[in-house]
Protein backbone atom coordinates (compact mmCIF):
# COMPACT_ATOMS: atom_id res chain seq x y z
CA UNK A 1 0.00 0.00 0.00
CA UNK A 2 1.88 3.85 -0.68
CA UNK A 3 1.73 6.02 1.53
CA UNK A 4 1.24 9.43 1.05
CA UNK A 5 4.29 11.61 2.02
CA UNK A 6 5.17 15.51 2.11
CA UNK A 7 8.69 16.92 2.04
CA UNK A 8 8.11 20.40 3.32
CA UNK A 9 10.20 23.12 1.70
CA UNK A 10 11.32 26.82 2.22
CA UNK A 11 9.07 29.30 -0.05
CA UNK A 12 11.13 29.63 -3.25
CA UNK A 13 12.62 25.87 -3.49
CA UNK A 14 9.72 23.64 -4.26
CA UNK A 15 11.33 22.89 -7.88
CA UNK A 16 14.54 21.84 -6.41
CA UNK A 17 12.62 19.54 -3.70
CA UNK A 18 10.82 18.59 -6.69
CA UNK A 19 14.35 17.43 -8.65
CA UNK A 20 15.34 15.51 -6.03
CA UNK A 21 11.79 13.90 -5.57
CA UNK A 22 12.24 12.72 -8.95
CA UNK A 23 16.08 12.00 -8.56
CA UNK A 24 14.99 9.42 -5.61
CA UNK A 25 12.81 7.75 -7.88
CA UNK A 26 9.32 9.27 -5.96
CA UNK A 27 6.29 8.49 -7.47
CA UNK A 28 2.97 10.82 -8.22
CA UNK A 29 5.25 14.43 -7.26
CA UNK A 30 2.88 17.37 -6.99
CA UNK A 31 4.10 20.93 -5.96
CA UNK A 32 2.46 23.45 -3.94
CA UNK A 33 3.53 26.49 -2.23
CA UNK A 34 5.94 25.75 0.81
CA UNK A 35 5.72 22.00 0.26
CA UNK A 36 6.32 18.62 -2.41
CA UNK A 37 3.72 15.70 -2.29
CA UNK A 38 4.38 12.49 -3.56
CA UNK A 39 3.71 8.78 -2.91
CA UNK A 40 6.26 6.11 -1.67
CA UNK A 41 6.27 3.08 0.56
CA UNK A 42 8.22 2.49 3.81
CA UNK A 43 11.39 2.63 2.31
CA UNK A 44 11.12 5.58 1.10
CA UNK A 45 10.25 7.47 4.11
CA UNK A 46 13.49 6.19 5.20
CA UNK A 47 15.38 7.12 1.92
CA UNK A 48 13.50 10.79 1.75
CA UNK A 49 14.86 11.16 5.34
CA UNK A 50 18.51 10.22 4.77
CA UNK A 51 18.65 12.12 0.99
CA UNK A 52 16.62 14.82 0.43
CA UNK A 53 19.13 17.78 0.81
CA UNK A 54 16.90 21.10 0.62
CA UNK A 55 13.72 19.85 2.22
CA UNK A 56 12.33 20.59 6.29
CA UNK A 57 10.89 17.68 6.90
CA UNK A 58 9.08 14.77 6.15
CA UNK A 59 5.48 14.30 7.05
CA UNK A 60 3.09 11.17 6.10
CA UNK A 61 -0.23 13.06 4.77
CA UNK A 62 -3.00 10.92 7.31
CA UNK A 63 -5.71 13.07 5.78
CA UNK A 64 -7.09 16.49 4.57
CA UNK A 65 -10.41 17.43 4.80
CA UNK A 66 -12.65 20.96 5.25
CA UNK A 67 -13.81 21.88 8.52
CA UNK A 68 -14.69 24.96 9.82
CA UNK A 69 -16.67 23.57 13.21
CA UNK A 70 -14.79 21.85 16.30
CA UNK A 71 -17.61 19.08 15.60
CA UNK A 72 -16.27 18.45 11.71
CA UNK A 73 -12.55 18.87 13.16
CA UNK A 74 -13.23 15.85 15.41
CA UNK A 75 -15.30 13.27 13.60
CA UNK A 76 -13.03 13.66 10.87
CA UNK A 77 -10.29 13.56 12.68
CA UNK A 78 -11.38 10.53 14.44
CA UNK A 79 -12.16 8.78 11.16
CA UNK A 80 -8.52 8.54 10.13
CA UNK A 81 -6.49 5.17 10.37
CA UNK A 82 -3.88 6.23 13.06
CA UNK A 83 -3.22 3.20 14.16
CA UNK A 84 -1.72 2.38 11.26
CA UNK A 85 1.12 3.96 12.61
CA UNK A 86 0.75 4.76 16.05
CA UNK A 87 1.30 1.55 18.13
CA UNK A 88 -1.03 1.42 21.91
CA UNK A 89 2.29 1.81 23.52
CA UNK A 90 3.23 5.17 21.77
CA UNK A 91 3.35 8.50 23.16
CA UNK A 92 1.95 11.73 20.79
CA UNK A 93 1.85 15.36 20.81
CA UNK A 94 -0.19 17.51 18.52
CA UNK A 95 1.32 20.22 17.17
CA UNK A 96 -0.48 22.94 14.83
CA UNK A 97 -0.84 26.21 12.46
CA UNK A 98 -4.06 27.74 11.56
CA UNK A 99 -3.77 30.34 8.57
CA UNK A 100 -6.95 32.69 7.52
CA UNK A 101 -9.24 29.75 8.97
CA UNK A 102 -12.72 29.62 10.81
CA UNK A 103 -10.74 27.59 13.73
CA UNK A 104 -8.07 30.10 14.05
CA UNK A 105 -7.12 28.67 18.08
CA UNK A 106 -4.42 26.73 17.12
CA UNK A 107 -4.48 25.28 21.15
CA UNK A 108 -8.07 24.66 20.78
CA UNK A 109 -7.64 22.68 17.51
CA UNK A 110 -4.84 20.91 19.14
CA UNK A 111 -6.43 19.88 21.75
CA UNK A 112 -9.51 18.19 19.71
CA UNK A 113 -7.36 16.54 17.63
CA UNK A 114 -5.56 14.68 20.87
CA UNK A 115 -8.77 13.93 21.89
CA UNK A 116 -9.97 12.31 18.56
CA UNK A 117 -7.17 10.48 17.65
CA UNK A 118 -7.10 8.91 21.66
CA UNK A 119 -10.64 7.99 21.03
CA UNK A 120 -9.79 6.35 17.22
CA UNK A 121 -6.86 4.93 19.24
CA UNK A 122 -9.45 3.61 22.47
CA UNK A 123 -11.52 1.98 19.99
CA UNK A 124 -8.90 0.09 17.88
CA UNK A 125 -6.92 -1.42 20.57
CA UNK A 126 -10.07 -2.14 23.06
CA UNK A 127 -8.45 -0.04 25.81
CA UNK A 128 -9.20 2.67 28.21
CA UNK A 129 -5.50 3.56 29.18
CA UNK A 130 -2.13 3.92 27.55
CA UNK A 131 1.59 3.61 29.01
CA UNK A 132 2.85 5.86 26.60
CA UNK A 133 6.32 4.01 27.07
CA UNK A 134 7.06 3.44 23.19
CA UNK A 135 8.57 5.66 20.39
CA UNK A 136 7.22 9.32 19.88
CA UNK A 137 5.27 10.41 17.13
CA UNK A 138 4.59 14.26 16.20
CA UNK A 139 0.91 15.02 14.35
CA UNK A 140 0.72 18.22 13.17
CA UNK A 141 -2.62 20.16 12.64
CA UNK A 142 -2.48 22.72 9.66
CA UNK A 143 -4.97 24.58 8.56
CA UNK A 144 -4.89 26.97 6.03
CA UNK A 145 -8.28 28.78 4.68
CA UNK A 146 -10.66 26.24 6.34
CA UNK A 147 -8.90 23.05 4.91
CA UNK A 148 -6.99 20.65 7.57
CA UNK A 149 -4.02 18.85 6.97
CA UNK A 150 -3.12 16.18 9.22
CA UNK A 151 0.17 14.59 9.44
CA UNK A 152 3.10 12.87 11.36
CA UNK A 153 6.55 13.92 11.31
CA UNK A 154 9.30 11.46 10.41
CA UNK A 155 11.93 13.81 10.80
CA UNK A 156 12.49 14.93 14.57
CA UNK A 157 14.18 17.62 14.07
CA UNK A 158 14.67 19.16 10.81
CA UNK A 159 16.73 18.02 7.78
CA UNK A 160 18.91 20.71 7.87
CA UNK A 161 20.23 19.41 10.90
CA UNK A 162 22.98 17.26 9.68
CA UNK A 163 24.81 15.87 12.65
CA UNK A 164 28.30 17.95 11.38
CA UNK A 165 27.74 21.53 12.88
CA UNK A 166 27.92 21.38 16.97
CA UNK A 167 28.00 25.04 17.00
CA UNK A 168 27.29 28.12 14.54
CA UNK A 169 28.25 31.52 15.05
CA UNK A 170 25.55 34.42 14.75
CA UNK A 171 22.69 34.03 11.93
CA UNK A 172 24.41 30.64 10.47
CA UNK A 173 22.55 29.84 6.98
CA UNK A 174 20.72 26.72 7.11
CA UNK A 175 22.46 23.68 5.24
CA UNK A 176 19.52 23.17 3.16
CA UNK A 177 19.29 26.54 1.99
CA UNK A 178 23.40 26.43 1.20
CA UNK A 179 22.57 23.16 -0.39
CA UNK A 180 20.02 24.67 -2.85
CA UNK A 181 21.92 27.46 -3.61
CA UNK A 182 24.75 24.77 -5.14
CA UNK A 183 21.92 23.04 -7.00
CA UNK A 184 20.73 25.97 -8.74
CA UNK A 185 23.83 27.15 -9.49
CA UNK A 186 26.17 25.79 -12.90
CA UNK A 187 28.43 24.67 -10.41
CA UNK A 188 29.87 20.74 -10.52
CA UNK A 189 32.27 18.98 -8.90
CA UNK A 190 35.55 19.45 -11.83
CA UNK A 191 34.65 23.28 -11.40
CA UNK A 192 36.36 25.35 -9.06
CA UNK A 193 33.76 26.41 -5.87
CA UNK A 194 34.66 29.83 -3.76
CA UNK A 195 33.10 31.29 -0.81
CA UNK A 196 34.58 34.44 0.27
CA UNK A 197 32.27 34.96 3.12
CA UNK A 198 32.24 31.63 4.52
CA UNK A 199 31.18 31.62 8.15
CA UNK A 200 31.34 28.56 9.83
CA UNK A 201 31.75 26.39 6.32
CA UNK A 202 28.17 25.74 5.17
CA UNK A 203 28.74 26.31 1.84
CA UNK A 204 31.61 24.45 1.02
CA UNK A 205 31.06 21.63 3.17
CA UNK A 206 27.65 21.43 1.38
CA UNK A 207 29.14 21.10 -2.08
CA UNK A 208 31.93 18.58 -0.92
CA UNK A 209 29.22 16.58 0.30
CA UNK A 210 27.08 16.62 -3.17
CA UNK A 211 30.50 16.11 -5.07
CA UNK A 212 31.20 13.04 -2.88
CA UNK A 213 27.56 11.91 -2.96
CA UNK A 214 27.47 12.07 1.08
CA UNK A 215 23.76 11.42 2.60
CA UNK A 216 23.05 14.66 4.42
CA UNK A 217 21.57 12.80 7.16
CA UNK A 218 23.78 9.92 7.11
CA UNK A 219 25.37 11.41 10.64
CA UNK A 220 21.88 12.06 12.50
CA UNK A 221 19.04 10.75 13.58
CA UNK A 222 15.15 10.61 12.88
CA UNK A 223 12.27 9.97 14.55
CA UNK A 224 11.36 7.24 12.87
CA UNK A 225 13.55 5.19 13.38
CA UNK A 226 12.23 3.84 17.06
CA UNK A 227 8.68 3.09 14.99
CA UNK A 228 7.83 -0.47 14.88
CA UNK A 229 6.38 -0.20 11.57
CA UNK A 230 9.11 1.08 9.51
CA UNK A 231 11.77 -1.18 11.72
CA UNK A 232 16.03 -0.98 12.23
CA UNK A 233 16.14 -3.20 9.32
CA UNK A 234 15.44 -0.58 6.11
CA UNK A 235 17.13 2.03 8.43
CA UNK A 236 20.59 -0.19 8.47
CA UNK A 237 20.35 -1.28 5.26
CA UNK A 238 19.76 1.81 3.68
CA UNK A 239 22.45 3.66 6.00
CA UNK A 240 24.79 0.54 4.81
CA UNK A 241 24.27 1.64 1.16
CA UNK A 242 24.53 5.30 1.75
CA UNK A 243 27.68 4.78 2.73
CA UNK A 244 28.85 2.26 0.05
CA UNK A 245 27.61 5.29 -2.75
CA UNK A 246 30.15 7.75 -1.19
CA UNK A 247 32.23 8.08 -3.59
CA UNK A 248 36.07 9.06 -1.84
CA UNK A 249 38.03 9.47 -4.90
CA UNK A 250 36.09 12.96 -5.83
CA UNK A 251 38.49 15.68 -4.93
CA UNK A 252 37.20 18.40 -5.90
CA UNK A 253 38.67 22.40 -5.33
CA UNK A 254 36.79 24.07 -3.04
CA UNK A 255 37.95 27.28 -1.33
CA UNK A 256 36.34 28.77 1.34
CA UNK A 257 37.36 32.22 3.60
CA UNK A 258 36.38 34.44 6.04
CA UNK A 259 37.63 38.17 8.13
CA UNK A 260 37.02 36.08 11.52
CA UNK A 261 39.64 33.50 12.41
CA UNK A 262 36.82 31.91 15.23
CA UNK A 263 34.86 31.30 12.09
CA UNK A 264 37.08 29.14 10.02
CA UNK A 265 38.57 27.09 13.23
CA UNK A 266 34.73 26.28 13.21
CA UNK A 267 34.62 25.38 9.47
CA UNK A 268 37.66 23.15 9.79
CA UNK A 269 36.35 21.26 12.60
CA UNK A 270 32.67 20.51 10.84
CA UNK A 271 34.28 20.03 7.41
CA UNK A 272 36.15 17.12 9.25
CA UNK A 273 32.89 15.59 10.99
CA UNK A 274 31.23 15.94 7.78
CA UNK A 275 33.90 13.62 6.39
CA UNK A 276 34.85 16.57 3.44
CA UNK A 277 38.00 18.41 5.21
CA UNK A 278 40.16 16.96 3.10
CA UNK A 279 38.84 18.63 -0.85
CA UNK A 280 38.08 22.40 0.95
CA UNK A 281 41.29 25.08 1.51
CA UNK A 282 39.66 27.17 4.40
CA UNK A 283 41.56 30.62 4.90
CA UNK A 284 41.61 33.79 7.57
CA UNK A 285 41.17 36.89 5.11
CA UNK A 286 39.06 40.47 4.34
CA UNK A 287 36.91 39.74 0.82
CA UNK A 288 38.65 42.30 -0.15
CA UNK A 289 42.12 40.39 -0.25
CA UNK A 290 40.58 37.59 -2.46
CA UNK A 291 41.94 36.47 -5.47
CA UNK A 292 39.88 33.87 -8.24
CA UNK A 293 42.15 30.74 -8.13
CA UNK A 294 41.79 29.51 -11.52
CA UNK A 295 39.46 29.83 -14.25
CA UNK A 296 35.63 29.25 -15.22
CA UNK A 297 34.80 29.20 -11.33
CA UNK A 298 31.87 29.34 -9.55
CA UNK A 299 31.49 31.88 -6.36
CA UNK A 300 28.51 31.11 -4.09
CA UNK A 301 27.85 32.74 -0.90
CA UNK A 302 25.93 34.13 1.40
CA UNK A 303 27.44 37.72 2.53
CA UNK A 304 26.60 39.62 5.19
CA UNK A 305 23.38 41.86 4.23
CA UNK A 306 24.48 45.61 6.54
CA UNK A 307 21.20 45.19 8.53
CA UNK A 308 22.62 45.92 11.72
CA UNK A 309 23.29 49.27 12.85
CA UNK A 310 26.30 51.01 11.96
CA UNK A 311 27.27 47.85 9.58
CA UNK A 312 25.31 49.15 6.52
CA UNK A 313 28.59 51.32 4.78
CA UNK A 314 31.10 48.32 5.69
CA UNK A 315 28.84 46.23 3.55
CA UNK A 316 28.24 48.46 0.67
CA UNK A 317 32.45 48.92 0.14
CA UNK A 318 32.80 45.26 0.62
CA UNK A 319 29.85 44.67 -2.56
CA UNK A 320 32.10 46.77 -4.63
CA UNK A 321 34.94 45.43 -3.76
CA UNK A 322 33.90 42.06 -4.04
CA UNK A 323 32.51 43.30 -7.95
CA UNK A 324 35.76 44.47 -8.63
CA UNK A 325 37.38 40.71 -7.99
CA UNK A 326 34.77 39.49 -10.45
CA UNK A 327 35.20 41.67 -13.05
CA UNK A 328 39.24 40.53 -12.83
CA UNK A 329 37.78 37.05 -14.86
CA UNK A 330 35.18 36.93 -17.40
CA UNK A 331 34.98 33.01 -16.79
CA UNK A 332 33.78 33.29 -13.33
CA UNK A 333 29.98 32.55 -12.39
CA UNK A 334 28.98 34.79 -9.27
CA UNK A 335 25.51 33.61 -7.02
CA UNK A 336 24.74 35.46 -3.93
CA UNK A 337 22.29 35.70 -1.41
CA UNK A 338 21.33 39.34 -0.36
CA UNK A 339 18.37 41.20 1.34
CA UNK A 340 19.87 44.05 -0.36
CA UNK A 341 17.65 45.69 -3.20
CA UNK A 342 20.21 47.81 -4.93
CA UNK A 343 23.05 45.53 -4.40
CA UNK A 344 23.31 44.85 -8.35
CA UNK A 345 24.16 48.63 -8.36
CA UNK A 346 26.84 48.46 -5.85
CA UNK A 347 28.41 44.86 -7.67
CA UNK A 348 28.33 46.81 -10.77
CA UNK A 349 26.64 44.63 -12.86
CA UNK A 350 22.61 43.46 -13.42
CA UNK A 351 22.23 39.82 -12.64
CA UNK A 352 21.03 37.20 -15.19
CA UNK A 353 18.56 35.95 -13.22
CA UNK A 354 17.20 36.81 -9.55
CA UNK A 355 15.19 34.29 -7.80
CA UNK A 356 13.33 35.23 -4.32
CA UNK A 357 13.83 32.98 -1.69
CA UNK A 358 13.59 33.55 2.18
CA UNK A 359 16.81 33.10 4.66
CA UNK A 360 14.84 32.64 7.80
CA UNK A 361 12.41 35.18 7.87
CA UNK A 362 14.30 37.37 6.37
CA UNK A 363 13.06 38.02 2.38
CA UNK A 364 16.16 38.03 0.23
CA UNK A 365 16.91 37.57 -3.48
CA UNK A 366 19.50 35.19 -4.95
CA UNK A 367 20.92 36.87 -7.35
CA UNK A 368 22.77 34.68 -10.59
CA UNK A 369 25.76 36.03 -12.79
CA UNK A 370 26.38 33.18 -14.91
CA UNK A 371 29.81 33.11 -16.85
CA UNK A 372 30.68 30.94 -20.06
CA UNK A 373 31.11 26.89 -19.75
CA UNK A 374 34.35 25.75 -19.45
CA UNK A 375 35.74 24.24 -23.02
CA UNK A 376 35.12 20.45 -23.18
CA UNK A 377 38.58 18.26 -22.92
CA UNK A 378 39.15 16.03 -25.53
CA UNK A 379 38.75 13.06 -24.61
CA UNK A 380 41.58 9.83 -24.83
Amino acid sequence: MSINLIATTTFGLEAVVKRECQALGFQNIKTYDGKVEFTGTEADIVKANLWLRCAGRVWIKMGTFRAVTFTELFDQTKALPWADWIPEDGKFTVVGKSVKSTLFSVSDCQAIVKKAVVEKLKQTYHTDWFDETGASYTIQVGILKDVVTLAIDTSGSGLHMRGYRANALDAPLKETLASAMIQLSFWRKDRILLDPFCGSGTIPIEAAMLARNIAPGIHRKFASEEWERIGSDLWKQARKEAYQAIDYTAMPQIYGSDIDPAAIALAKENAEKAGVDDCITFSVKPCQEVTLPGKYGVLITNPPYGERLGELKEVENMYRALGGIMKTDNTWSTYLITSMEYFETLFGRKADRKRKLFNGRIKTDYYQFEGPRPPKTPKD
